[in-house]
């Protein structure tokens, strides 16, 4: 084993032996908590840009729709339903989910290829339900009933990514947790798969483009990103995967780079 790998498992093995010694790790509060700290830690820099992005030019120049204005009330009703959809819903389902399958508390923690191995593994199966589950929802008019609450808003926001219905809600909370249980993840894993997971999902949503964005950093335009699904929220008929492009482009769904840029600036003259 390198000193590398070594210092990997060992801050691994640090952080997993802090996470065992909290007492709210199994107590069926904690899923809820977990959810809503990390939704909400996502979106608030992504709030923050949203609010000061009328008076700074700086900020301005990398949203995707710099038309589009994310107001106090339209936030205030996104944290109402974030809220409302947690306690009424995600808790109950996480309370049974304790019981049928108690937090597992192994003493040694995952190596970290394990963890980037498994990762991954989990990211691109739920990129390939949701992509399928979304083109359903878009394909069958009685399924859009559920789905359509998400598609109040044309421009995405970092709030507007738990915007949805309980349907919604409860089949992404669904496919979440069963990809770990299926690749039988470590539960360290499986909390480090719902960060990353909730962050690219607040991402994608976020309504900005910048120079370090994730899909940048993808090469051969393999991750979408924020403009990718920030043009499903205008379009609705194109790019329904979260976050890669391969199911896109193998049905034909995919709306590249060049043309988004041309359909955006469509769309924008015809607002104006």
């Amino acid at each position: 084993m390198t000193n590398s790998e070594s210092t990997e498992k060992l801050l691994l093995q640090i952080l997993w032996d802090w996470l065992r010694e909290q007492s709210l790790l199994g107590s069926p509060l904690f899923p809820v908590l977990f959810s809503l700290t990390i939704h909400l830690s996502c979106c608030l820099p992504y709030l923050c840009l949203d609010l000061l992005c009328s008076r700074l030019t700086l900020v301005r120049r990398f949203k995707i729709q710099p038309q589009n204005k994310v107001t106090l009330a339209v936030a205030s009703r996104c944290l109402l339903k974030i809220f409302h959809n947690h306690v009424c819903f995600i808790f109950p389902v996480s309370v049974v989910h304790w019981y049928l399958r108690p937090v597992s508390s192994p003493p040694l923690a995952p190596e970290m290829q394990s963890v980037l191995k498994d990762v991954l593994a989990c990211l691109l199966l739920f990129d390939m339900e949701i992509c399928l589950w979304h083109l359903l929802h878009h394909k069958v008019s009685w399924l859009y009933v559920f789905h359509k609450e998400h598609h109040i808003y044309t421009a995405s926001f970092s709030l507007a990514t738990e915007h949805t219905g309980v349907w919604e809600m409860l089949s992404l909370s669904f496919f979440t947790t069963l990809n770990p249980a299926l690749l039988n993840c470590h539960t360290l894993t499986e909390m480090l798969f719902y960060v990353i997971n909730m962050y690219l999902s607040v991402e994608a949503h976020s309504g900005y483009e910048f120079p370090w964005s994730p899909h940048r950093l993808v090469p051969l335009s393999l991750y979408g990103g924020a403009p990718h699904h920030d043009l499903h929220h205008l379009k609705f008929k194109v790019n329904y995967a979260p976050y890669f492009t391969h199911w896109d482009r193998l049905f034909g769904t995919l709306l590249g780079e060049n043309r988004q840029r041309k359909s955006r600036n469509t769309e924008t003259f015809k607002r104006l």
